[in-house]
């Protein structure tokens, strides 16, 4: 594997974890290293660490607040 990716994987823990969990992207990295930024993208969608997810969270927990302050009234 590139110098340049095992860097890259040391910078985004998240992306070495989905690469542990999905060993088929070793192949893929040391076939193709651009092939990278898509892996991280994957891993971002997979931990659901994109700012769409984390704002759907957001809407789901001020959503429960609600629900749970309307059942306590």
């Amino acid at each position: 594997m590139q110098l340049k990716v095992q860097f890259a994987l040391k910078k985004y823990p998240h992306t070495l974890a989905y690469l542990h969990e999905h060993a088929i992207w070793y192949k893929i990295l040391n076939r193709n290293p651009e092939k990278f930024r898509q892996l991280n993208e994957i891993a971002k969608e997979y931990y659901k660490l994109r700012p769409s997810d984390k704002i759907e969270k957001m809407v789901d927990t001020m959503s429960f607040l609600s629900n749970l302050m309307a059942n306590l009234k």
